[in-house]
């Protein structure tokens, strides 16, 4: 579903629930990141952009204290009383506005209002779509009771809905690039101090292609907790070795290979994906800013081989697909995207060739795994957004 049938289908269900057209129509957009992957939480760079994959939400206040919110995709609803206490609930969905909610009953006091959403995000493809609900949900009420919240606000407000209500310790690069998406934009962010800035993306003769597994695989989390222990650990041992070092920042992979003993044959392969791909990031601002998108796809590909072999995150399936690719032509770049063990590649791909590769890696990934392989072309769009009129630009 495209952005405007998913505007009409959210207002004609509004419509049909509450008797009357909604006063506002808000998008929060998923996100991608180009590189950067497991540097979050390593002192290191991302580059994220929002796509034009949305979660949009029919909103309207009304004068009593009765909350009413209506989950399209999930066939489900919500009613409350905006004056009681929020504490999590057993449905997931449920906990992402009520994080939200928490926070924002602390900052004013809000009267009940009517929600229908509904998104075109695809869900468990490492597109951020909880990012996107979170944060347009926040964006929304400060828009609705002018609470005067930055941008900032509203990520960290997301953020903290997810380790609160949610459950997962995130970093801040998702609610972020969603709600500080810019079109055809990459964000160079420092999830250190949130300090970032714009790079123009325009991919001139590609465009990004997703290629979704299918798979998620059950040591995600274990995996994820264990990459962090073992890169702390490393990072102890470098820091012994060069006091003066305050971060992976100011690790070479000299001093890497350096204690190479010291670190033991796990630490040592992790410490050095980090130290790598955290120059990866700053080579590939510089292959976006000279238009020099091939550098970028060889970026990408050493990316990918650096997370299957050395820090180990990869599955079978992601791997096979950024083999089929890797020798054709058609794509210059391509890379796991996201936690790991399973979701999306991320695949910088000719336009005339899109549809091909698509035909052509859903055939063979279906002979390998017996997997239906889903595809997303995807733009990069504009951040978290109230929606004007059909023709307004977002």
């Amino acid at each position: 579903m495209d952005k405007n049938s998913l505007i009409q289908s959210v207002s004609k269900s509004y419509e049909e629930q509450f008797k009357a057209a909604p006063e506002h129509i808000f998008l929060s957009p998923g996100r991608i990141n180009i590189i950067g992957e497991h540097v979050d939480y390593n002192d290191g760079f991302v580059l994220p952009a929002a796509i034009d994959k949305y979660v949009c939400f029919a909103i309207t206040t009304n004068t009593s204290t009765e909350c009413n919110i209506i989950a399209l995709d999930l066939d489900d609803k919500l009613t409350f009383n905006i004056e009681d206490e929020v504490t999590p609930s057993d449905k997931m969905w449920v906990n992402f506005f009520y994080g939200v909610l928490a926070q924002i009953k602390e900052k004013a006091p809000l009267s009940g209002f009517n929600i229908v959403f509904s998104s075109n995000v695809p869900m468990g493809a490492g597109l951020s779509s909880s990012a996107a609900l979170e944060c347009g949900f926040a964006y929304a009420l400060n828009e609705l009771y002018d609470l005067g919240l930055t941008k900032t606000d509203i990520a960290l407000i997301g953020q903290k809905a997810e380790h609160t209500f949610v459950g997962v310790n995130c970093g801040i690069m998702d609610q972020f690039a969603s709600v500080f998406g810019k079109e055809d934009h990459v964000i160079l962010l420092d999830c250190n101090t949130m300090e970032h800035e714009y790079h123009k993306a325009d991919f001139k003769d590609y465009s990004i292609l997703l290629l979704d597994s299918k798979v998620k695989h059950t040591h995600l989390t274990s995996g994820y907790n264990d990459r962090r222990r073992e890169v702390e650990e490393g990072y102890a041992v470098l820091k012994k070795e060069y006091p003066a070092i305050t971060s992976f920042r100011d690790v070479t992979e000299y001093m890497v290979n350096a204690v190479k003993e010291e670190l033991g044959a796990v630490n040592y392969k992790r410490c050095l994906f980090v130290v790598k791909e955290i120059k990866r990031v700053k080579d590939a601002v510089d292959a976006i800013e000279a238009h020099d998108f091939k550098k970028l796809g060889a970026l990408m590909f050493e990316t990918h081989h650096g997370l299957s072999e050395n820090y180990e995150v990869s599955c079978e399936e992601i791997d096979y697909l950024v083999s089929l690719v890797e020798n054709d032509e058609n794509v210059i770049g391509s890379r796991m995207m996201g936690g790991g063990f399973g979701g999306c590649s991320i695949n910088l791909v000719k336009k005339e060739a899109v549809d091909g590769i698509i035909e052509k890696a859903s055939k063979l990934y279906k002979e390998k795994f017996n997997i239906d392989l889903e595809a997303y072309k995807i733009a990069i769009s504009q951040g978290t957004t109230i929606y004007k009129d059909e023709h307004a630009s977002i």
